[in-house]
């Protein structure tokens, strides 16, 4: 039928290699359904019962066809295996040099926020050519980020930072969905990927970026929440070079400072006690929201040299892009 695409657009890095995958899998499935049905015809004609006195001969069986029907399965399973195993590692581990974008999912919209500050609401301005790191977390329930011309797709969980990634090869106008289902309005949860040419995606940002960044954002709320009074002054393990270290707890274990390890440690401190130090950090949980938590793991990520815990100080309120009024 004119007009109507069999599949979505492949609009990113990754995008052929899935179709490759899907239409291997989708053919493999249509060969043998063909195969196995007329197979079926064939010796339903072939070897019907001609009288009710006939009596088929003992089948003793076939050494070669019983090698063969087992030998192509597997060899079949484990290109398919090998393959979208090869795909999925090749998706989940985002280039060095991302630009790490953050997304919370929350009844029924998304708000996405760059790391020069810039927030979104149900729209996403990346450039093209460039590697975008999506992390992600939802506020209430499970919601999914799925943008089909990408062919990337993730669920969104409450208390827990999941991340994809992609490249996008080419300018447009892109549609995403939560495809999960979470709730009344579900089917509003949608929004608009542009893809933009580095050019104009510097003239939208330059015109855009009035306030903090998440870093600027982060450094702001450690001083007021007071968090300067106990870490870098031994009272507290300091940040400094901290993410992406082995922490030692004082149970013995060893963990990594990840952004789910400090989203805990700032939601329930006590979870987790470094080693050398006490539990007197009081808890945050409900005095800051995911957007909060999300800014102040981004200040302490910035934190790789000791001339940065110096802190920034702190700047207006960023701009917002409201494209749906909840």
């Amino acid at each position: 039928m004119p007009g109507i695409p069999i599949h979505p657009e492949q609009a990113s890095t990754i995008a052929q290699g899935v179709d490759h995958l899907y239409f291997f899998l989708t053919g493999v499935t249509l060969f043998f359904t063909a195969l196995i049905f007329a197979l079926i015809f064939y010796f339903a004609i072939r070897y019907r019962r001609h009288s009710d006195d006939e009596r088929p001969p003992e089948i003793t069986g076939s050494l070669p066809l019983e090698i063969a029907w087992i030998g192509i399965p597997s060899v079949i399973c484990a290109v398919a295996f090998t393959w979208a195993s090869s795909l999925y590692f090749q998706n989940s581990r985002p280039p060095t040099a991302s630009t790490e974008i953050f997304v919370i999912g929350k009844q029924w919209m998304w708000h996405l926020q760059h790391p020069e500050g810039v927030r979104e609401i149900n729209e996403l301005h990346v450039p093209v050519h460039e590697p975008i790191k999506l992390t992600m977390i939802s506020q209430d329930v499970i919601h999914d980020f799925f943008i089909p011309a990408f062919r990337i797709k993730h669920d969104v969980l409450p208390g827990y930072y999941a991340s994809i990634w992609f490249q996008a090869t080419k300018t447009g106008k892109y549609h995403f969905f939560c495809a999960q289902y979470c709730g009344a309005q579900h089917s509003e949860m949608t929004g608009w990927v542009y893809v933009m040419t580095q050019a104009d995606y510097q003239r939208w940002l330059s015109g855009l970026v009035q306030g903090e960044s998440m870093v600027q954002a982060g450094a702001r709320l450690y001083q007021q929440l007071g968090c300067i009074t106990c870490h870098g002054t031994g009272r507290g393990p300091s940040f400094v070079g901290v993410y992406g270290k082995p922490v030692k707890l004082s149970t013995g274990e060893t963990v990594t400072a990840d952004e789910p390890y400090l989203r805990e440690s700032i939601l329930v401190p006590s979870a987790k006690i470094v080693a050398g130090y006490n539990a007197l950090m009081p808890t945050f949980q409900g005095q800051v929201n995911e957007e909060q938590v999300l800014q102040l793991i981004a200040y302490i990520k910035s934190l790789a040299t000791p001339e940065a815990a110096a802190g920034r100080a702190a700047t207006p309120a960023p701009v917002e892009r409201n494209t749906t009024q909840k």
